[in-house]
């Protein structure tokens, strides 16, 4: 493995917790949104990660097969939690069925604080695995002079 594969492989995670944070951030900030496009409350979202190899190429598939699989995080998608919305007997609120009932997004907001804060030090990793590198290069160039 190279500095570029290392740098590559924590660009990608950096990359990958910065959409998980804009998701969570979109989860919170419609907690209370009843009212949607495509009619109903808010859906809560999630983000669905994947590895992939490092490389494209057949040389790169067969080094990293013979010295161990290198992954990087890909983003494979953004899902909506399955769970069924939240129902709250508000009779005055201007959504509320015929029983004085509204449906309100499925959302937890610890579960969603405790997904930020997970992304957060994912991502500080990251970034120390990339300050890291960066430091062995200057490194090994000092060594080469």
């Amino acid at each position: 493995m190279n500095f570029f594969d290392a740098l590559h492989i924590s660009s990608s995670g950096l990359s990958a917790q910065r959409l998980r944070m804009n998701v969570i951030a979109s989860n919170l900030a419609n907690i209370n949104t009843t009212r949607t496009a495509e009619g109903g409350p808010y859906r809560r979202k999630d983000v669905v990660f994947a590895a992939r190899p490092v490389s494209k190429s057949f040389q790169g598939m067969l080094k990293s097969q013979m010295l161990g699989r290198l992954c990087e995080v890909k983003v494979i998608g953004i899902i909506d939690d399955p769970r069924p919305p939240c129902s709250k007997y508000d009779p005055q609120h201007p959504d509320a069925d015929e029983n004085g009932y509204v449906s309100l997004p499925n959302i937890n907001l610890i579960e969603e604080m405790i997904n930020m804060i997970s992304a957060t030090r994912s991502y500080e990793a990251n970034v120390a695995a990339i300050n890291a590198t960066k430091k062995m290069a200057l490194k090994a160039m000092e060594i080469g002079r």
